[in-house]
């Protein structure tokens, strides 16, 4: 009954809602007529959805989010088409010509040509046999200077370098007793002389008698002083002094080394290469080397420099093979100092190369810099291979043609680290 009763209750409710609807369109017909009464439905959705485009619009505007998102959106697009500009030119430095020629950047044109195999080697910088002199002491006695004696001091052949007294020896003045016996034989001979004539003195004899004053003669010379004061010692050549083991009052005997004068004309290079190159030694032509008091680069060809002699067997102390050179000082270079040598040998046709000064070194990794344009310039890199301390063999990472900075190198590193400092950006 209950269930019967709540289905009319809908059903009168169903009714009573269309009846009012119904009443709603008559009046709305009657107004507006039958066509405006047709399109009423689609007005009323389309001025619905131009509602909802004005409160969007009306939103976005009130709260300015959507013209901010725009704006930034366009922000970025400029940033990712300068970083597309950026990457379209990666790795490329610029420098301008005018700022290369004054900081001194000079560029060359890979050319493959001749170049020799090098054995890297240690060295040291000899005197040549005969370049030296030691003064010694003529006789024995108290050792004086004649002239402040360092070394590297300059003396002249015959120039006074040393006074040895004996005055108050044992033995007693050497240059006394010697001038005695110069004097006792002159007298001799000047008498011998005069008698050998009318044969009262032999011939056999006068010749004796010539020999001792002879031999009195050149000893007394040898030691006198023209001031006196005991033995002169001068100098045997002239040069530079070296070394000088004896200090003023020393006491030497005979034949003590007093001083040693070098020349410094004539020079050898002792090298000591390793016993696996020997089977190369051979071919061994020259060599360039660049000596420990100097950062020049010596080459011997230009000293007119020449292999001596190299070793058969290693050094007793060690597993070295000895190659002499000999060469002019020509370039003031320090007897006694130690070097870094490169041994020339064989040549071989078809190498690319690059003097040392247009590398620059990262890590471990070589790199040089290729001319682009005139001002434009690109870091690669490479991998070398033998040096002969002037250039250096490539053997990857470069073309036959390519122009590469060789001096002035440093330059366009720091043109390129300059290049790399990021740009200001816009983005908040």
């Amino acid at each position: 009954m209950r269930a019967k009763l709540f289905l009319i209750i809908l059903c009168c409710a169903a009714w009573t809602a269309c009846q009012g609807t119904a009443g709603r369109g008559d009046a709305h017909d009657h107004a507006h007529g039958p066509e405006t009464a047709a399109h009423d439905h689609g007005d009323h959705d389309h001025e619905g959805h131009d509602h909802e485009s004005e409160g969007h619009a009306h939103e976005g505007h009130d709260h300015d989010g959507h013209s901010h998102e725009v704006e930034n959106h366009d922000h970025e697009a400029d940033e990712h088409a300068r970083g597309a500009d950026a990457g379209a030119d990666a790795g490329e430095i610029s420098l301008p010509a005018a700022k290369a020629a004054a900081a001194g950047v000079e560029v060359e044109t890979v050319t493959a040509g001749p170049f020799r195999d090098v054995i890297v080697a240690g060295g040291r910088i000899m005197p040549a046999p005969g370049d030296e002199t030691a003064v010694v002491a003529p006789v024995s006695g108290v050792v004086s200077f004649s002239r402040p004696l360092v070394a590297g001091a300059q003396v002249s052949k015959g120039a006074p370098m040393f006074t040895i007294s004996s005055e108050r020896i044992q033995d007693g003045d050497a240059v006394e007793r010697a001038r005695i016996a110069y004097e006792k034989a002159r007298a001799e001979y000047v008498r011998d002389s005069s008698l050998v004539g009318d044969r009262i003195v032999s011939q056999k004899e006068f010749e004796a008698t010539v020999e001792r004053y002879e031999t009195a003669r050149l000893a007394y010379e040898a030691i006198a002083s023209e001031e006196g004061g005991g033995a002169v010692v001068e100098a045997p050549a002239g040069g530079y002094v070296k070394s000088c083991p004896v200090k003023e009052g020393d006491y030497v005997a005979v034949g003590t080394p007093l001083a040693v004068v070098t020349q410094n004309r004539r020079l050898n290079l002792r090298v000591d290469v390793p016993e696996r190159y020997y089977p190369k030694l051979a071919d061994v032509v020259s060599a360039n080397f660049r000596a420990a008091s100097g950062e020049t680069l010596h080459r011997l060809s230009e000293m007119n420099g020449r292999m001596v002699a190299y070793g058969r067997n290693a050094d007793d102390a060690s597993a070295y093979i000895p190659v002499t050179f000999s060469f002019d000082n020509a370039a003031d270079v320090v007897a006694g100092s130690f070097a870094e040598v490169w041994l020339l040998s064989s040549e071989r046709q078809g190498v690319l190369s690059l003097p040392v000064e247009a590398l620059t070194e990262e890590q471990g990794v070589y790199f040089v810099y290729v001319q682009l344009d005139e001002d434009c310039y690109r870091k690669q890199a490479v991998t070398t291979g033998a040096t002969d301390g002037e250039r250096v063999e490539i053997t990857a990472g470069l073309a036959d043609g390519e122009r590469v900075v060789t001096r002035g190198a440093i330059h366009v590193k720091l043109a390129s680290a300059s290049n790399a400092i990021p740009a200001h950006s816009h983005n908040h």
